[in-house]
């Protein structure tokens, strides 16, 4: 299991969140619709410090992490946040592991 975050996704992050350096992106697992790998949930996000943080990844100057408690999400999946120029936003991409 991993995070990878494009310096561009992180530049977008910035922009739309009018985030600074040292800042910190927590990727976490919500109760809402579908998402590709597991029914029922999605992958939210909150601008918030990390406690226990079990992947972490910085870029441009922010910290995006997932915290223990929701590691579950990502069970056998690489996490690629990318940016998508054309639209001007980001993509999650659930890369399997093997």
């Amino acid at each position: 299991m991993s995070i990878a975050v494009s310096d561009e996704a992180a530049r977008w992050y910035k922009k739309e969140l009018d985030l600074k350096e040292g800042d910190a992106i927590r990727f976490y697992a919500r109760y809402s619709s579908n998402s590709d790998i597991h029914p029922g949930f999605s992958l939210g996000i909150s601008v918030e410090q990390p406690i226990s943080p079990a992947l972490q990844q910085q870029a441009e100057g922010i910290q995006f992490y997932m915290e223990s408690q929701d590691m579950w999400y990502l069970n056998g999946y690489r996490l690629n946040v990318e940016y998508m120029d054309h639209e001007d936003d980001i993509r999650y991409a659930y890369i399997p592991e093997s």
